[in-house]
């Protein structure tokens, strides 16, 4: 067996042969001693071959999605630096040395590819806008500002990647890893890079509305989960005031009249509150599960080996 990579680069791709070649080329530039690994996710064109005939480690990944390329890659590939990168050709490699001394410098856990656009068309319709909704989004809710979270280009320490459960099936894993970083406050950077556009012949596989509302249901799972009191507690919130908004009416007619006329009213009035209190308490609980699953994914992280860059 051989040793495992000091660097390593995750390159998941699909349908890629127009710009594969050059992402190789470009990282073994920018970085030659990094080992490249490309994950072929069910494509129908010659990108495997390719890298392979370019020397880069050919991996298959049958389960459609690039959270699943991630998830199998994360835990096949054994290094002391990742770097995961799309196999698009729109990152800029040159600004990966400088991604990775920022890792070294902290050292940090979790370095961010802020994408800068080196072309006015880098960016489809749309997905600036709603990247920043996003980030802006996701920064008040989690009280940690983020000027990129979907960005493809990002830098890891081992043991960041070994504590990342990837649960997500497709583009959503961006956001999960965001997140993930977020809630257990690993210490983290941010660096700009460049941005540019696909090469001709290479199709941007993100759906806009599609994957933009799979994108947003993530983030409001992830609230539920990273922040029950927060959810619940609004959940509970809504429901309490429409139990107020339904009973007043009652109880000022019972107070003048001494009759309850409105029964099915008072009756829904009476259930809008109970739920509340449910809401309120469900939050409560899940809180102190929190608390304890937070704690024991710290101590997990800390059991793996601190990054070593001196």
């Amino acid at each position: 067996m051989s040793p495992a990579p000091t660097i390593a680069a995750i390159v998941p791709c699909h349908n890629e042969e127009a710009a594969i070649a050059q992402v190789i080329s470009d990282l073994r530039e920018a970085v030659p001693e990094m080992a490249i690994y490309v994950y072929d996710n069910n494509s129908t064109d010659r990108t495997a071959e390719i890298a392979e005939a370019h020397g880069a480690h050919v991996r298959r990944e049958s389960s459609k999605g690039k959270g699943n390329v991630v998830r199998r890659a994360f835990a096949d590939v054994d290094a002391e630096v990742y770097v995961l990168i799309d196999g698009d050709d729109t990152y800029a490699t040159a600004d990966l040395p400088r991604m990775i001394e920022a890792l070294h410098s902290g050292p940090y856990d979790h370095v961010l590819g802020v994408r800068q656009q080196t072309t006015t068309s880098a960016y489809r319709p749309g997905h600036e806008l709603g990247n920043r909704g996003f980030n802006q989004l996701v920064g008040s809710v989690f009280k940690s500002p983020v000027s990129d979270m979907l960005s493809g280009y990002r830098v890891f320490s081992r043991r960041f990647v070994k504590s990342f459960p990837a649960l997500s099936r497709e583009f959503e894993i961006e956001t999960e890893l965001t997140v993930h970083a977020m809630s257990l406050r690993v210490p983290q950077i941010e660096v700009p890079v460049g941005f540019k556009d696909r090469p001709e012949g290479s199709e941007s596989k993100l759906r806009t509305y599609h994957d933009g509302f799979k994108i947003l249901s993530l983030i409001v799972g992830l609230i539920r989960h990273e922040r029950p009191m927060m959810f619940y507690g609004v959940v509970g919130a809504i429901l309490g005031l429409l139990g107020v908004i339904l009973g007043l009416p009652v109880v000022f007619e019972f107070f003048a009249t001494g009759l309850v006329p409105r029964f099915p009213t008072a009756i829904l009035a009476m259930g809008f509150v109970i739920l509340a209190f449910l809401a309120w308490l469900i939050g409560l609980i899940l809180d102190g599960v929190l608390k304890s699953r937070r704690e024991f994914s710290r101590l997990h992280y800390l059991s793996l080996r601190a990054p070593d860059f001196r």
